[in-house]
């Protein structure tokens, strides 16, 4: 649960559909932000001896270079 909670206060930043957004069950080193085939779809995969808090960063920092920008709240 807290893993989705950490996904989606990054994903959320960005306006990412949620129905955009696939998180592996399973933690996995080092962690993956990937598109998928269809070219919509986020594939992410948490990292296993990461801290959450790191996860989120790293997170934030991947949807940057694939191009994401975070929305304006307060728009």
């Amino acid at each position: 649960m807290a893993d989705m909670k950490a996904v989606f206060n990054v994903t959320d930043e960005f306006g990412i559909d949620r129905e955009q957004i696939s998180v592996s069950l399973e933690k996995a080193d080092p962690g993956a932000v990937t598109l998928a085939d269809d070219g919509v779809t986020l594939e992410i995969t948490v990292p296993l001896s990461v801290t959450l808090d790191a996860f989120e960063k790293t997170l934030r920092t991947q949807l940057h270079d694939m191009g994401h920008k975070e929305i304006d709240v307060d728009d």
